[in-house]
């Protein structure tokens, strides 16, 4: 009987302390032995003696121990996590029956990507994977004016990273000059559009009077003369090739709208091959046309411009992409715009350090910091797609990428100490120790090999806050106390350390082979001071969590130095 009541008690008892952060309450325990056998109820006073010496050992594991045990002797009794609410896509809808679902994520190359992108990027990503589609990364680079080279080769690699390599296509507006011309010059030579050379502010006064300009009515033997003097003749802001609507529509916006002009700056990609350049809409129309896609998610400040493509798609008598308009993320609560072109100023003056400066909220920062793509695309889908502009608190937002960055990371991440700005205590009376550690509680047991004597690094900010007479705990090591200036060896008994302990803080032992951390934190300082020894087998790009104080990636190695990235916590 005494076996079987100390079998049962151990669960209870295991389930007990997990339930209530790492202390079991005896008389719980004895509710639960009793309740599973009534019978033993004549026997109180023995179970009583039995589950009290149970509770005790219990007790005085860690909550890491007490899982691992609860684990391996009754996984049932584990409680079950509440399941994670899973925010569903909406259902898009379809043109007809059968069509290969095709979206398109087409940034402009002024920079890299930041948070704003990420989530339309993963949105669009999303639906793809849903819809068993395919996504097409698009640069729309016809606007030479706004273009950061870097950003070409950024912007694929960013986009990749943030997909797991599902980007099917890669297309560069620039590189299409000649699709756009054949169509430019049908759409001509049919009447569609022409080409004006008004004065554009009589232009303006002439449409909102729903009149049309004398260039409308050329033929299309003069538009195609006018186009050929567009690259020979015509200066910049003389000649513009406009979309032939209807010039009484009620929207202003949409009457005989311009489709190409002609820019001379020299392309950062093209140099001055073109001089006709297409403007966004007839640009954006082509494409969305010669390659098939189905469906759009963009911004609604784009929905005149869904419309503009729209009657350029039904002038060529094909399908129109659904338009789904997404209401804009404003980031509130930073010193820091969430934009290219101010951010890629900041850097020119000498401000950031790059587009990977740690205090940027670009993706390139952020994967440097160890944040995961599937922590980008959970977020997406949580926002899901709204009309409703949104003002995020960037702390907010950043408490919930971190959750969520959290539940991919954790379970792989490997623990170890870090002492920041170290200090040596010495602790009289200490017996010599041979410590081993789990590299993770739950899935690598062991790894983290210590031999200690009376000489300890502590982190300066637990040594200025111990009180005297306060028992104090080294992680899975020993109590100690302090009197006056100097330490003193209290136990090794964790049980001490629950019924009387102040609190536990981590520790390396001095006469130890260490190694050096440095770690760029959020506000780009360094926290300085000392690792333990097992760091040294880590790899570059190895994400681990510091005990107490947050996950950091491994960024560099120099030598006996280890150079970390600050997540989070």
């Amino acid at each position: 009987m005494e076996k079987e009541i100390k079998q049962i008690a151990k669960k209870y008892a295991l389930q007990n302390a997990v339930k209530f952060n790492g202390t079991a309450n005896a008389g719980n325990v004895i509710g639960k032995v009793l309740a599973e056998h009534s019978e033993y109820k004549k026997d109180i006073q023995q179970i009583q003696i039995i589950v009290a010496s149970i509770v005790k050992e219990i007790n005085a594991m860690t909550i890491d121990q007490q899982k691992v045990q609860l684990t391996v002797l009754a996984p049932e009794l584990l409680e079950e996590k509440p399941k994670e609410q899973r925010h569903e896509l909406k259902e898009l809808p379809h043109h007809y029956s059968g069509e290969k679902a095709t979206f398109r994520f087409a940034p402009s190359p002024s920079g890299p990507l930041h948070i704003g992108h990420a989530y339309i990027l993963s949105l669009n990503y999303l639906y793809a994977k849903k819809y068993k589609g395919k996504l097409i990364l698009r640069i729309e680079d016809t606007n030479p004016e706004n273009i950061y080279p870097d950003a070409y080769q950024l912007i694929q690699e960013n986009s990749q990273w943030i997909t797991k390599n599902n980007i099917a296509e890669i297309i560069v507006q620039s590189d299409r000059m000649e699709l756009y011309y054949s169509y430019a010059i049908s759409l001509l030579e049919e009447g569609y559009a022409y080409v004006c050379l008004c004065d554009a502010e009589e232009f303006r006064k002439m449409v909102q009077q729903m009149q049309g300009c004398p260039c409308r009515d050329n033929t299309a033997e003069e538009n195609i003369q006018r186009w050929n003097s567009m690259i020979t003749i015509y200066k910049q802001g003389e000649a513009v090739v406009r979309f032939k609507t209807d010039i009484k529509h009620k929207n202003p916006a949409m009457r005989d709208f311009p489709i190409l002009r002609i820019n001379e700056l020299p392309h950062p990609r093209q140099g001055e091959k073109y001089k006709i350049w297409p403007l966004m809409n007839f640009a954006v129309a082509i494409d969305d046309m010669d390659t098939q896609v189905t469906h759009t998610l963009r911004g609604k400040d784009h929905a005149d411009n869904a419309k503009r493509q729209e009657y350029i798609h039904n002038t060529l008598k094909v399908d129109t992409p659904i338009s789904i308009s997404v209401g804009r993320i404003n980031f509130t609560g930073t010193d820091v715009e969430v934009s290219c072109s101010k951010t890629r100023a900041m850097i020119e003056q000498g401000y950031f350090e790059g587009w990977q400066d740690i205090r940027l909220p670009f993706v390139g920062a952020l994967q440097r910091r160890g944040y995961q793509p599937e922590a980008f695309q959970k977020f997406a889908r949580e926002i899901g797609i709204s009309l409703t502009d949104k003002s995020v608190d960037m702390a907010e937002f950043f408490k919930s990428l971190n959750a969520f960055n959290k539940e991919i990371i954790d379970p792989i991440s490997h623990r170890y100490f870090f002492i920041k700005d170290p200090v040596t205590v010495m602790i009289k009376n200490v017996p010599k120790k041979h410590i081993t550690l789990d590299l993770h509680p739950e899935t690598k047991k062991g790894g983290r090999v210590f031999e200690t004597n009376d000489e300890f690094y502590l982190a300066q900010e637990d040594s200025d806050n111990i009180d005297d007479s306060d028992i104090i705990r080294l992680m899975d090591c020993l109590n100690f106390t302090k009197k006056g200036k100097k330490y003193e060896f209290v136990s090794e008994d964790y049980e001490l350390y629950k019924a009387q302990g102040k609190r536990i803080i981590h520790w390396l032992p001095k006469n130890d082979a260490l190694v050096d951390v440095e770690v760029r934190m959020p506000d780009n300082t360094i926290a300085k001071g000392y690792g333990e020894k097992a760091i040294g087998e880590l790899e570059v790009g190895a994400i681990v969590q510091f005990e107490r104080f947050g996950f950091c990636k491994l960024d560099e190695i120099d030598g006996n130095t280890y150079r970390f990235w600050y997540g989070h916590r």
